[in-house]
């Protein structure tokens, strides 16, 4: 089943889903409706467990739960800081952790990853929920990106596979395959080319491999053609090492899923096989499907025949409860949910504890109080692929001359709207906004001064990540516009964010904080012609 759901050309309002459960035994596509880029799957008994990358935000590599491959919670992350630490002590948007993989072998979870800049990470873990090992260098280098490891039961041998990034490298659309140490910590020969897509006609940007066994073949199952316009691709061999023969197991077709990209493969108790992937969608970043998959001459068909399904029967498992990974927020005692994350490496006094609720931030001094996109400071949640209202109450308790907190929708432009404290003590309610290529921010509205140093802010967000930025002084219904439609806009690698923030210019002593509270995002209707244009 390829098409739209029943209701999507109703006349009235459409209810845009958060989470992909219909509630009727079947899904919609995506199932994750955020930015959950680049996924790997691995089912340990009855659960299934998630990663994906997280590029230079900290904490990093994420991990979700489900016991149906549709409902998904957010449990944690693996990864509490960044390596090196001096090199994401500053955002570094694009850099980081790319493309994980994920594996259960010898009682262990494993996680491997490329950052493109240092090398080939590892780390481990008896317990998906528990401590994780210090991050361990298994290959240094730049350019190496997207590592998966294969422990191959049938010989005892351990193997790695790894792409390549051409803007620190000079070469891509190339795999190479290393033999490893079965403890997973070296790598035990120089490498060799394994896949060389550029012998292959049409091929170009090969990337993201999953190595795994099956029927007494090595299969890698991995994308190309880039991520917006590409192709799954499976190849298989029967040696490691090659020679692969490759086939086309998933393309757009003539679906709206543009470039189905790389993902994981999945196999539950009941012998089902499911292929879980991302779809770039701009300012939404790199949105989750999941898609049925079956073996025929010996070779995977995904999808509906080797296009991607919309609307499709849930996997034959046992029901759950309808769940999508958390946004809301009441930061009781001043901690704040899994879903956040900084944009580098968390230093103290950026947050507060006590004894109430509400987010307690810090005005952490800084020269970059005119860009947004250079604070380290920024307390980061994925800006969500449907039509949505953010809301969040802000106190400005800093008297710094300067000082300003507020909610942003942030990219490679970004716009804000929050409190600053004025030379003469009060404090003004302002909206501003940096485009792509501006290195200072502009007034989006003008200001008005704000008595009780309290407001209500709201951002809706709707069909194309358009957002229009409201707020209220008294009644929290009675909401004031303020300025134009913001269009969001992802960065480099990663889609749009939402994020809370407060900064002080550079100075001497403390220069105080701002209250968070009762932070919502709501999901909203939309008239059918505005759906029709998503």
């Amino acid at each position: 089943m390829t098409g739209r759901t029943s209701g999507a050309g109703r006349a009235g309002r459409v209810r845009t889903w958060p989470t992909g459960d219909l509630g009727d035994g079947t899904y919609r596509n995506p199932v994750l409706a955020a930015d959950w880029s680049d996924p790997d799957v691995v089912r340990v008994g009855e659960d299934f467990y998630l990663t994906a990358s997280s590029f230079g935000r900290a904490p990093g590599l994420p991990i979700l739960h489900s016991r149906d491959l549709v409902n998904w919670s957010l449990v944690g992350h693996a990864l509490e800081r960044l390596l090196p630490e001096t090199s994401f002590a500053a955002p570094q948007h694009d850099r980081g952790v790319w493309a994980p993989s994920l594996r259960h072998h010898d009682g262990r979870f494993w996680i491997f990853w490329g950052d493109p800049d240092h090398g080939i990470w590892q780390i481990n873990s008896p317990t998906v929920r528990g401590e994780w090992s210090t991050p361990h260098l298994v290959k240094a280098g730049r350019g190496l990106i997207d590592a998966c490891p294969l422990w191959d039961d049938e010989t005892g041998e351990a193997y790695l596979v790894h792409g390549w990034a051409k803007s620190r490298s000079g070469v891509n659309n190339r795999l190479t395959g290393h033999r490893m140490s079965a403890d997973g910590t070296e790598l035990l020969d120089e490498g060799k080319t394994i896949v060389d897509a550029d012998l292959l006609p049409g091929w170009f940007t090969l990337e993201g491999p999953k190595l795994y066994r099956h029927d007494g073949w090595f299969w890698i199952f991995a994308p190309a053609g880039g991520v917006a316009t590409g192709w799954q691709g499976a190849f298989r061999s029967r040696s490691f090492f090659g020679p692969y023969e490759e086939r086309v197991v998933l393309e757009q077709g003539g679906t709206d899923v543009n470039g189905p990209h790389q993902g994981g493969w999945v196999r539950t108790g009941r012998g089902e096989d499911w292929f879980l992937h991302f779809q770039e969608r701009g300012a939404y970043g790199r949105v989750v499907h999941l898609q049925p998959m079956r073996w025929d001459d010996g070779w995977p068909v995904i999808g509906d025949e080797g296009v991607p399904v919309l609307v499709h029967p849930k996997p034959a498992l046992p029901p759950q409860p309808s769940s999508a990974p958390a946004t809301d927020d009441d930061f009781p005692g001043g901690r704040f949910g899994r879903q956040w994350q900084w944009t580098a490496n968390p230093r103290e006094g950026w947050t507060t504890q006590h004894s109430a609720d509400g987010l307690r931030l810090g005005c952490g001094r800084t020269e970059e109080t005119d860009d947004l996109r250079r604070l380290p400071h920024i307390l980061t949640q994925r800006l969500p692929a449907h039509p949505c209202t953010v809301e969040v109450d802000l106190r400005l308790d800093s008297q710094e001359p300067g000082a300003r907190a507020g909610i942003a929708v942030l990219g490679d432009a970004y716009s804000w709207i929050g409190l600053r404290r004025e030379a003469d003590g009060t404090s003004r309610l302002v909206h501003r906004f940096a485009p792509v290529s501006a290195d200072r921010e502009r007034d989006a509205a003008f200001g008005r001064p704000v008595p009780e140093d309290r407001v209500r802010l709201r951002i809706e967000i709707g069909a194309g990540a358009r957002c229009r930025f409201s707020y209220s002084l008294g009644d929290p219904a009675e909401g004031v516009p303020s300025g134009q439609v913001f269009s969001a806009t992802p960065w480099r690698w990663v889609g749009a964010l939402i994020g809370l923030f407060a900064a002080a210019p550079t100075g001497t002593g403390p220069a105080g904080t701002a209250d968070f509270t009762t932070f919502r995002i709501t999901p909203r209707d939309i008239p059918p012609r505005e759906e029709s244009r998503r």
